[in-house]
C-alpha cells in the first residue's frame, strides 16, 4: 500500500491522534512544516527532533536525516572535544552532537552566511532543550580560516568538492578528530589516486582521501548512512592513531 498509518508503520498503533499519513521520503528537498508533525509521533529523541524541526519550517527532509545518520554513527565512537560543524547550513548537525552528548561543552557552527532560518531552527530547538544555551557559537567565516585544536571533532555533512578536502587538511594539522560526508566530487581536479580504473571517479576520490589520513597517522573508520536518504553515503571519520576512538578529550 502507498498510504500507511504511521502508527502501524512504527508499530504504536495505538497512539493518540492517529492520523493517515503518507510515507515520507527521507530523501525528500521539501521543506517539514507543522503538516507533517503526525509523522513523528514517538517520545524518542529522534521524533522530538523532528517535530522541532517541523515547527521551525525552515529544513529540508533530506538535511534532517542526513545530520541525524551521521552524527549518531559519529558519536558511537567520538565523545566530548568542542564540536565544530564546518561548511555547516544551519547547523543543524552541531545541535545534534551536543544532544547526543553532553560531555561536549559547546560546538561552534562555520559558514559563510546565516539568514534568520538559521536563528529560528536554533532556537526552537534550543527552547525544547534549554541546556544547549549559549553552549552553540556562529561564525561567519571561510574553512581555510578556522583554527582547530587537538581536542576538537570537525564535522561536515556534504562539503561540497574539494571543500572536504580542505575539511581533512585543518583536522590532520591540528591533530584533531574527524568526520566528513563527502559530495559532488571533482573528478577532474580531485585527486583519484590512480584508482579510476578500477572504481569509479567520486569512490577513488574516498578511497585516497582515506589512504591519505592513514599516511598521516590517522586511523580510518569508514560507515555508510541509508541509501534511502542519499547515495552520496560515505561517512569518512578519523582519528590520530595515539587516541583511542572514544577518548573523550574535552
Amino acid at each position: 500500500m502507498e498510504g500507511l498509518y504511521c502508527a502501524q508503520r512504527d508499530g504504536i498503533e495505538n497512539h493518540p491522534g492517529l492520523r493517515y499519513v503518507n510515507p515520507m521520503k527521507k530523501s525528500t528537498k521539501s521543506r517539514l512544516t507543522e503538516k507533517q508533525l503526525s509523522v513523528f509521533p514517538g517520545d524518542t529523541l529522534f521524533d522530538k527532533l523532528a517535530r522541532a524541526v517541523c515547527r521551525a519550517g525552515t529544513l529540508p527532509g533530506k538535511e534532517m536525516f542526513e545530520a541525524w545518520e551521521v552524527a549518531r554513527r559519529v558519536r558511537r565512537k567520538y565523545r566530548g572535544g568542542r564540536v565544530v560543524d564546518l561548511a555547516c547550513g544551519h547547523g543543524l548537525l552541531a545541535h545534534i552532537m551536543l544532544l547526543l552528548d553532553d560531555s561536549s561543552a559547546e560546538a561552534l557552527a562555520v559558514d559563510l552566511d546565516f539568514s534568520a532560518n538559521t536563528n529560528r531552527l536554533s532556537q526552537i530547538i534550543i527552547d525544547r532543550w534549554p541546556r544547549l544555551k549559549n553552549r552553540i557559537h556562529y561564525l561567519n567565516a571561510r574553512v581555510e580560516d578556522i583554527e582547530l585544536n587537538p581536542d576538537d571533532i570537525a564535522v561536515s555533512v556534504h562539503a561540497c568538492g574539494r571543500l572536504t578536502d580542505t575539511i581533512i587538511d585543518a583536522a590532520v594539522n591540528a591533530g584533531a578528530r574527524l568526520a566528513v560526508l563527502p559530495c559532488c566530487h571533482d573528478t577532474k581536479l580531485g585527486d583519484l589516486g590512480g584508482l579510476d580504473g578500477w572504481v569509479d571517479g567520486p569512490l577513488a576520490i574516498d578511497l585516497t582521501r582515506a589512504a591519505r589520513l592513514s599516511a598521516n597517522g590517522y586511523s580510518v573508520i569508514t560507515r555508510t548512512i541509508p541509501e534511502e536518504i542519499t547515495p552520496k553515503n560515505r561517512l569518512l571519520m578519523a582519528h590520530p592513531q595515539q587516541t583511542t576512538p572514544l577518548q573523550a578529550t574535552g
